[in-house]
């Protein structure tokens, strides 16, 4: 029903154009309007209660309120509120923050460059492998591989890595010279009988004749998320980085983790990369990189690659490119409080213990629902994924929506997930997150389930 005249949701449906919204409903309905948050839980304009099962989207790592980080973005505000980093400028947080990713990166690199989105740094490490490839004289070499139900931003060049359908449609994308390879989802792509080792072996031979056939001299890049979030929370196949990896590197080609999800502890590593033995030439990062609190997000690069850009620079006279806000002093100051705070609450081994909590409660609670086809994670990251049919891994029709009513349910419930294409729900909880709170999140989406199902049967969509 449309929402109350006068109200926050009526004047949200009057003027806000929302980013990833159904525009023409929200115009109709408003939005669910956020008033305040505390910890893992935020309030509605209301006064009602929800837990934050995503962290909003994936990304406040510390929840919903931190004295800490609102202090350091006052110091820093006091004492320089702004400056650039264009034409060899520079400021103390932008060193330090620099200094902290380098020092803290899964593999050796060289330096570190600021955005402030995923997007933008994405959409920075497609310029900067382009402009690498011109720099050391292999101009052809330029196409960018990514993967079906990847997610890297939604920028021209962003959303062109990204694998999703509504990223793409109307939008005139993705760009010529981006191309796009199975998904790793044993669950959906192996054939009967295929083991997860044979899985990723016909998945990484996929791309092997994808560069072939395309020619190694042209393919300059492939991008992967450690575990791919919006696209379904999919975990890859044993085996299935070890063998892409030595791939990439038999025909040159460059690796870009794209950790904006998976970075600071999301997957009970420092980083994904970590938790699957990846060695990238590129990392991007974002989200949990000030626990979202301000906008930020990094790009780091190895030394050989930083070789190549400054010897690119230095023919042209200059790196030609840069947002104003690149490094902002008083993003740079809570992303380096943020990381602070990590280091101070043993963050990775924290990710572990309620991680494993999480992943053992999903499984025993939901693994044997009738409606359940699916669950899987690792860490503190996972879904819940409804089928038709358990046997044959069959979804229900697209068209019905059915994992945005069941989010819709669990929000009546007060619990806040993300309906993830139309088959899964996705659990990402702040870092902070206890084993007493994950249990209650669980519980509040369980009761949802089951208010589900009843709908279902009452609608004769299910036998459940």
């Amino acid at each position: 029903m449309p929402p109350r005249a006068n109200s926050a949701a009526a004047r949200d449906a009057a003027y806000v154009l929302h980013p990833s919204t159904e525009l023409k409903a929200q115009s109709q309905n408003g939005s669910l309007v956020i008033d305040r948050g505390e910890g893992v839980r935020v309030w509605d304009e209301s006064g009602k209660e929800y837990m934050e099962a995503v962290a909003g989207l994936w990304c406040a790592s510390l929840g919903f309120s931190s004295d800490r980080l609102r202090e350091a973005a006052d110091r820093q505000m006091r004492k320089l509120p702004y400056y650039h980093g264009f034409g060899a400028k520079s400021h103390e947080p932008m060193i330090e923050l620099a200094e902290m990713l380098v020092q803290r990166a899964p593999v050796p690199m060289g330096r570190a460059f600021f955005a402030n989105s995923g997007s933008e740094a994405n959409d920075t490490a497609v310029k900067m492998v382009w402009y690498y490839n011109n720099a050391i004289g292999r101009p052809q070499k330029k196409k960018i591989i990514s993967r079906l139900r990847a997610y890297h931003g939604i920028t021209v060049a962003a959303a062109s890595l990204t694998g999703l359908p509504t990223n793409h449609k109307l939008f005139d994308l993705p760009l010529p010279g981006f191309f796009h390879v199975s998904t790793p989802h044993h669950y959906h792509g192996a054939e009967p009988g295929e083991t997860e080792e044979a899985f990723a072996s016909r998945l990484v031979d996929e791309v092997e004749q994808l560069i072939l056939r395309e020619g190694p001299d042209t393919v300059a890049a492939m991008w992967a998320e450690p575990v791919m979030g919006a696209g379904g929370v999919v975990i890859p196949p044993r085996t299935y980085y070890e063998k892409l990896q030595a791939v990439l590197k038999k025909y040159d080609v460059l690796f870009v983790a794209d950790e904006v999800i998976c970075g600071f502890g999301r997957t009970g590593s420092y980083w994904g990369s970590q938790t699957f033995d990846l060695k990238p030439d590129i990392v991007v990062c974002a989200k949990a990189l000030s626990s979202s609190f301000l906008p930020i997000s990094g790009v780091l690069v190895t030394q050989q690659i930083f070789d190549g850009l400054a010897e690119g620079s230095a023919s042209v006279g200059v790196f030609g490119h840069g947002y104003t806000y690149s490094g902002h002093p008083v993003s740079a100051a809570v992303a380096i409080e943020t990381l602070k705070i990590y280091d101070e609450m043993n963050m990775v081994e924290h990710a572990q213990r309620v991680g494993a909590h999480m992943q053992a409660e999903l499984r025993r609670r939901f693994a044997d629902h009738p409606l359940v086809g699916e669950v899987r994670g690792i860490g503190m990251i996972g879904a819940v994924e409804i089928v038709e049919d358990k046997a044959s891994h069959r979804n229900f029709d697209a068209g019905k929506k059915l994992g945005y009513r069941l989010a819709a349910l669990g929000e009546k419930e007060g619990v806040l997930t993300r309906a993830l294409g139309n088959d899964s729900i996705a659990f990402s909880p702040p870092i902070i997150a206890t084993e007493g709170e994950v249990d209650e999140m669980l519980e509040r989406f369980s009761r949802a389930l089951d208010a589900f199902a009843v709908e279902l049967r009452r609608e004769n969509l299910t036998v459940v």
